[in-house]
């Protein structure tokens, strides 16, 4: 059986007062109808359709090829939209599934029982409904005495009685493909703002003698639709209530839920801790065992295992195992930190690599360097690898140590074992196991190693 999904997404937003397309606001670091997108996959087959109007580029474009897109123009009302979706799916599919975007906490699973609902009703239609205290502006359900679904009634023209109907529309819909095309011609032009309304189909559903059977929600929350900026904030913590809870139950630790902030998609081991005021975005990935926090920043970064992260900034950067950084600490796109790397406050790396046991006390900067094992990065230290025009590497070998406030002016290499005295600056390659001192400075004895 083929299953498509319409995903209505062409609405003005007009009360989100934005330039920005109502449906691409971001929830939990992804825009709302990325949310959408992910719960129909659980219960269609055939690549989703989006019914785009206001903002239709910006929409379009980040859709990409994860779903077909179609212009609504002119916007007509909620049963034209879908009417546009005709000529693409006609004869293709055998059920539609149709949702608004701006819906994002509705869960696959939900969508996945309304399917099964319609797969097990002889009629054409099924629809979610919810039971709930607060209609928020909802059509009221009416139910005949068999149980299925005879009437929409919308709250402004129900009757007082009507309105006292706690089982509310929630506007999620499953239908035969073959009824659903024939059917959307037959909806009527509402005479108040000329519109055609997809509500209105289940009185033709009806007329014709088809049970429409209703999937009832547990959870009202689901329900909540997008139209102000009080919306979207409701809707973030509710979504981040329902990622953190789901990675506590995968095994991770937070001391304080309501002060942790993970986006969608990020992914934690299990015995992780994850601290107050912590910000994870992107598609960071952490590993096993890790402290991370309390006052960390995590960006499009990648933690190993047994990592301690304190009050520190992450972007685009990599943390192999047994690494420790901060308070304070930066790491900037490209930085990697392999095993048993400790990097101290107030240091910041960039698109460098720290190779195992490396040793970077505090206030200095690395960026474009390759650092060797065991080396010492004394407090202070600079890599000079900007020179107004390009960027140069500087390259330090093993056993190194580079004393407090030496400046590294890149294109440098220090071979392995050499030194550098407090205040140096180096301007020219330095031989393995040499040190040197001074502005500019200069080799003053060979060293013996000790091995």
């Amino acid at each position: 059986m083929k299953i498509t999904a319409i995903l209505l997404a062409a609405g003005q937003g007009t009360r989100m007062k934005s330039s920005l397309p109502k449906v691409l606001h971001p929830i939990a670091g992804k825009p709302m109808i990325w949310h959408a997108l992910e719960a129909i996959k659980h219960s269609t087959t055939e690549k989703p359709v989006v019914i785009v109007g206001h903002g239709a580029d910006e929409v379009t474009r980040f859709l990409g090829d994860s779903a077909e897109s179609v212009l609504q123009e002119p916007q007509l009302g909620t049963g034209h939209a879908v009417m546009q979706a005709e000529a693409l799916l006609k004869g293709k599919t055998d059920l539609v599934v149709v949702c608004y975007a701006d819906m994002p906490l509705l869960r696959g699973e939900t969508l996945q029982r309304l399917v099964e609902t319609q797969i097990n009703n002889p009629g054409a239609m099924s629809m979610l409904t919810v039971f709930a205290d607060d209609p928020r502006g909802f059509g009221r359900i009416v139910r005949k005495s068999d149980g299925t679904v005879s009437a929409i009634v919308e709250e402004y023209v129900a009757t007082p009685e009507q309105k006292l109907i706690k089982e509310l529309n929630v506007g999620g819909y499953c239908f035969k493909a073959d009824w659903l095309w024939d059917a959307l011609h037959r909806i009527p032009k509402n005479p108040q703002k000329g519109e055609y309304y997809l509500t209105d189909i289940v009185e033709l559903a009806v007329n014709d003698n088809l049970p429409v059977q209703a999937a009832v929600m547990e959870d009202a929350e689901e329900t909540i639709g997008i139209n102000t900026r009080v919306h979207l904030s409701e809707v973030e913590a509710a979504m981040r209530v329902r990622i953190n809870r789901e990675h506590m139950l995968n095994g991770v630790t937070m001391l304080d839920p309501a002060s942790a902030y993970i986006e969608a998609g990020v992914k934690i081991g299990r015995d992780t801790t994850i601290m107050p005021n912590t910000y994870l975005h992107d598609k960071t990935e952490i590993g096993e065992g890790n402290v991370i926090g309390p006052n960390a920043i995590i960006r499009d970064s990648k933690i190993g295992n047994h990592c301690k992260v304190l009050a520190s900034v992450m972007e685009g950067a990599v943390l192999d195992d047994d690494v420790d950084i901060g308070p304070f600490a930066r790491l900037r796109k490209g930085a990697h930190l392999m095993d048993h790397v400790h990097m101290g406050n107030f240091g910041e790396v960039k698109d460098s690599t720290l190779h195992p046991g490396v040793k970077m006390g505090h206030f200095s900067y690395i960026g474009n360097a390759q650092i060797g094992s065991n080396t010492n990065i004394g407090a202070g230290t600079i890599t000079c690898n900007y020179d107004g025009e390009k960027k140069h590497p500087t390259e330090i070998g093993e056993d190194v140590f580079i004393g407090s406030d030496t400046m590294l002016v890149a294109p440098l290499k220090i071979g392995d074992g050499a030194r550098t005295g407090a205040g140096a600056v180096v301007t020219k390659n330095v031989a393995e196991d040499t040190l040197v001192v001074g502005m500019p400075a200069r080799a003053i004895r060979k060293l013996e190693r000790k091995k």
